[in-house]
């Protein structure tokens, strides 16, 4: 028998990223996003609802009774649901709290009631906060920066006393700025990468935050894609109940990723440097050889390669 999945965040930019990765596989019989497209979009698993190994819930995980009837019959859950963006959470931290911290208590504590073991979930680089060290490993962590990276910080908390009470497997995977495919270009928390690819095709000057100098591990989403499928399915008993970086495990600047873009279509436009962003850490890299160990994760396609892929498909599908 096939494995039933309960995939939160399904409608958004990495769940339904992953949503299609494990429709492909053999060994899952079915599907079932829960998404309330706050920030999700139903357009990103349009081609998926006739799937018969899919199904949709038009939920929030905010609502206790409708996490237990996502959560019934499942087998495992891959939790994605959040409110991300720092600016969002500075400027809204009740809201952030709400979905981040109260969202995800509801999706661990249905998961114990309907006595499902496995659950991986998604974790945030932003908890390694005030932490000058790099690269980022994951048993060392400063002070949160933002009310985010304390709610991102939060679940691990829950995951860990969870997994020491309940016996639940729980795997959680702090990603460092994805970016690819379906990411959204559009809106005031619109991430870096989508905003300098529409400003490329759009001949648009984009803003660069700062002086531009500021590194990120930047990770394709197909990486990602990667790293919930093996924390899934692992069976190594040393594996579950940790936190692992999801990172190429490389960094480049800010202004670096902007001129490689630009080099794509040959422009010639420059970026309008402004003020620092408030919360933002200055550099970021991961350590990936923990999940490299214990799980297996081989990240295939690095920034550029990335960088390319998700410029063509904006070309192709946004921007036309």
């Amino acid at each position: 028998m096939g494995k039933k999945i309960l995939l939160t965040g399904g409608a958004g930019f990495i769940g339904s990223n992953i949503a299609d990765a494990l429709i492909g596989r053999e060994d899952v019989d079915l599907v079932r996003v829960l998404d309330n497209l706050a920030t999700g979009k139903m357009e990103n698993i349009q081609h998926l609802l006739d799937h018969p190994k899919f199904e949709f819930i038009k939920g929030d995980i905010r609502d206790i009774d409708t996490c237990h009837r996502a959560a019934a019959t499942m087998d495992m859950v891959c939790h994605q649901a959040a409110l991300g963006s720092v600016p969002r959470s500075i400027e809204d931290p009740l809201t952030t709290n709400d979905v981040n911290i109260t969202g995800t208590l509801n999706i661990f504590n249905a998961a114990r009631l309907h006595n499902i073991k496995r659950v991986v979930y998604a974790a945030s680089s932003s908890t390694y906060g005030d932490s000058l060290t790099l690269p980022k490993v994951e048993d060392t962590i400063g002070k949160p920066l933002s009310p985010y990276a304390v709610t991102k910080y939060v679940n691990e908390l829950y995951a860990n006393v969870f997994g020491a009470l309940f016996g639940l497997e729980l795997i959680g995977l702090r990603y460092f700025n994805v970016f690819g495919p379906r990411q959204d270009p559009n809106g005031a928390y619109a991430a870096v990468i989508p905003l300098f690819a529409k400003a490329v095709i759009d001949q648009i000057p984009p803003f660069i935050n700062g002086d531009g100098e500021q590194s990120r591990d930047f990770t394709y989403v197909l990486n990602v894609v990667q790293i919930n499928q093996l924390a899934l399915f692992t069976d190594n008993p040393n594996a579950v109940n940790q936190v692992y970086n999801v990172a190429l495990g490389e960094r480049i600047t800010i202004n670096q990723m902007w001129h490689f873009l630009k080099s794509l279509e040959n422009s010639d436009i420059d970026a309008v440097y402004r003020q620092a962003r408030q919360g933002d850490v200055r550099d970021s890299l991961a350590d990936i050889s923990k999940a490299k160990q214990l799980l297996g994760y081989n990240p295939e396609i690095n920034v550029f390669e990335g960088l390319k892929l998700a410029f063509n498909w904006y070309k192709k599908n946004l921007f036309q």
